[in-house]
């Protein structure tokens, strides 16, 4: 399945959130925080803001690391939504959503201050946080 993105880099911003986030959790991987990060924001009601995201940091990972196991699971959520949302499924729509939900999802985890170790991070999944 075609990536929305082949290389995703993230602001300096979301870095400094991931690593705030890699000491709370204790999750050490960039791309697992990531991928809780993209679905943590894809379950939001609301579309993210269309914001302009710089890529102004030097944290990088190619799409295949970003999605892991789940790289097909990812692209098909990020596309369910989209259309949700009544967005063109263009390669262009797919990859500023991509960042968005990245970078929105990011900022949810970083800023949520009951987010303290990875037990927390397991119950925003399970419902029981």
């Amino acid at each position: 399945m075609e990536p929305p993105i082949n290389n995703i880099k993230l602001s300096q911003t979301a870095k400094d959130q991931l690593v705030k986030l890699k000491k709370s959790t204790k999750i050490e991987q960039w791309n697992i925080l990531c991928r809780w990060a993209f679905f943590r924001s894809l379950a939001e009601a609301t579309p993210p803001s269309p914001i302009p995201i710089p890529a102004d940091s030097n944290l990088e990972m190619s799409w295949r690391v970003f999605g892991g196991e789940l790289a097909d699971i990812a692209i098909l959520a990020l596309k369910q939504r989209c259309y949700q949302d009544g967005l063109e499924l263009t390669p262009e729509v797919l990859a500023a959503q991509f960042r968005l939900h990245l970078h929105r999802g990011i900022g949810y985890l970083a800023g949520d201050p009951s987010l303290r170790k990875i037990e927390h991070l397991v119950g925003l999944a399970t419902g029981d946080a």
